[in-house]
């Protein structure tokens, strides 16, 4: 059994809809056991149905899809690890 944790903690600032429905797209899409911690999810599950680089697939694809893309991007953490990290916007003068 493969567990992999998602850091959500600057997600957050988007309101708990927002992690309520990425933890039930994950729970869809990989039919594996989904748990939502204060500031992180973890994904566990048999063999590779939930591998960390379709985690990351899925979690692209959730932020384009709720159109939070321009704000934040998904980057690999630790082993087995995820965060999803909101994305510096520099100035332009």
């Amino acid at each position: 059994m493969t567990e992999t944790r998602i850091d959500i903690s600057e997600l957050k600032g988007e309101g708990s809809d927002v992690i309520k429905n990425l933890a039930k797209f994950i729970k869809e899409k990989t039919k594996a056991d989904v748990k939502t911690e204060t500031n992180e999810i973890i994904v566990k599950s048999e063999a590779k149905t939930a591998s960390r680089v379709y985690l990351r697939l899925l979690l692209r694809k959730f932020l384009h899809q709720n159109e939070l893309r321009e704000s934040f991007r998904v980057t690999g953490g630790k082993e087995n690890a995820l965060i999803v990290k909101e994305l510096k916007i520099s100035e332009e003068e």
